[in-house]
């Protein structure tokens, strides 16, 4: 092997040490030190937006027949994922307002553009005062979860900002299947986790025996008549977490329930069943 002497080689390295230093004050460096993480030009991934949630005490409206109303002073509507159109949620928007899919989601409506998609086998007993309408077979997510999902999407494409999933609560009544509360939990479980993936809000509609365990993964909860029933407890969990209770009656006044639900911290008001526009807010 060939070796410098050892004054050529102090000479050498002399030289190649004012190269490297030239090198660093013309900005051509071969390894440039990192920039450090807390300085502005840090190159960063941007967090993901956090998922809205609305909050206790905010003021909404539920209207799922007649010609949509949006001059109702509420911050949120609740309004029907098939009959309000793209440009309807664009305007709600551009009032201020955020919006709510309803669908259905244990249960069938015949008239829908996608009830076809059904198959049979899903179909069990009409509900009690809605005959057209048929539980769900919510043990077969296999079926099912696709189609609430096909659903899920149409609601993220017209820009809605979160979901009410109706009937969730079939292992609670006569369904003409032997559904139990772990396969609720499961089904309501998996749809708010559908609606999650796409970032979607999503309540809990009812089945209030199942709070306790639900509540950590809805962001709000929608009821009907927890006064009417003494039911409103049952409903705390929501609260005390800062997630808001949507809650309706239809049958007693406003003086009779707004006393009740107004402490508790829920968003209450009278409506008619057919929940057309008209609201009578606490």
């Amino acid at each position: 092997m060939n070796r410098l002497a050892a004054p050529a080689r102090v000479l050498a390295l002399a030289v190649l040490a004012l190269g490297l230093a030239g090198c660093a004050a013309n900005g051509n460096a071969a390894s440039p030190s990192p920039t450090p993480a807390g300085s502005p030009t840090a190159s960063r991934t941007p967090a993901p937006s956090p998922r809205w949630a609305p909050s206790p005490g905010t003021t909404w409206q539920w209207q799922l027949s007649g010609p949509l109303d949006d001059s109702v002073p509420a911050q949120i509507y609740d309004v029907d994922l098939f009959t309000t159109s793209t440009a309807q949620v664009q305007r709600l928007h551009a009032l201020g307002r955020r919006v709510i899919c309803y669908l259905d989601a244990g249960s069938s409506e015949p008239a829908r553009p996608d009830s076809a998609s059904y198959p049979p086998v899903l179909l069990g007993r009409p509900l009690d005062g809605w005959p057209d309408e048929h539980w769900l077979d919510i043990r077969r997510l296999d079926l099912l979860a696709p189609l609430i999902a096909a659903r899920l999407d149409l609601c993220a494409a017209k820009g809605f900002d979160g979901v009410e999933p109706d009937n969730v609560d079939g292992f609670g009544n006569d369904t003409g299947f032997p559904l139990t509360a772990a396969d609720q939990g499961r089904f309501n479980a998996r749809v708010a986790e559908l609606a999650h993936q796409r970032g979607l809000a999503v309540g809990l509609k009812n089945d209030l025996d199942q709070v306790g365990e639900l509540q950590p993964a809805f962001d709000f909860a929608v009821n009907e008549q927890c006064v009417q029933y003494d039911e409103c407890d049952s409903l705390a969990p929501f609260v005390r977490a800062g997630k808001a209770v949507f809650h309706v009656e239809y049958d007693l006044p406003t003086a009779r329930f707004c006393p009740i639900t107004g402490p508790l911290g829920f968003s209450s008001m009278k409506k008619n069943l057919n929940l057309d526009a008209a609201r009578w807010p606490c």
